[in-house]
């Protein structure tokens, strides 16, 4: 007689385990959330850019030098032509001369850039060659 003797299969019984990953629903939120930051930086960069020139070409105008306020305004204008500035213009520059002689060079702008609807960013600009 042969005894009924269980055998071990050579598969182990399937288990439930915790499953890792990614879920739809956390999927599309991520999906979203990078969307908005990418919107948000190709809505901000142009503005960075344009800041960095303005900040470039009044350290150039600076170290250049001028005879008057007005010589400093011109050079900016040529160089806003050049590098597409169009935030601000020469005559919005603050021209001074500080205790030690040196001209010290600033400006200060806002910058209101359209994200979608009524909603808007605003970014206030200042800058200064000291």
């Amino acid at each position: 007689m042969t005894a009924n003797r269980i055998v071990p299969s050579a598969f182990p019984p399937a288990r439930r385990r915790a499953q890792r990953g990614l879920s739809l629903i956390g999927l599309l939120l991520g999906g979203a959330v990078i969307a908005l930051l990418a919107l948000l930086v190709m809505k901000v960069l142009p503005s960075a850019l344009e800041y960095n020139a303005i900040r470039s070409a009044i350290t150039k105008i600076a170290t250049e030098g001028g005879a008057s306020a007005r010589d400093y305004q011109v050079a900016f204008d040529r160089h806003a032509a050049i590098d597409d500035i169009t935030a601000i213009s020469g005559k919005d520059l603050v021209i001074e001369k500080n205790a030690g002689g040196q001209t010290v060079i600033s400006f200060e702008y806002e910058k209101r850039i359209a994200l979608f609807g009524p909603a808007s960013l605003v970014i206030e600009y200042r800058g200064s060659t000291q």
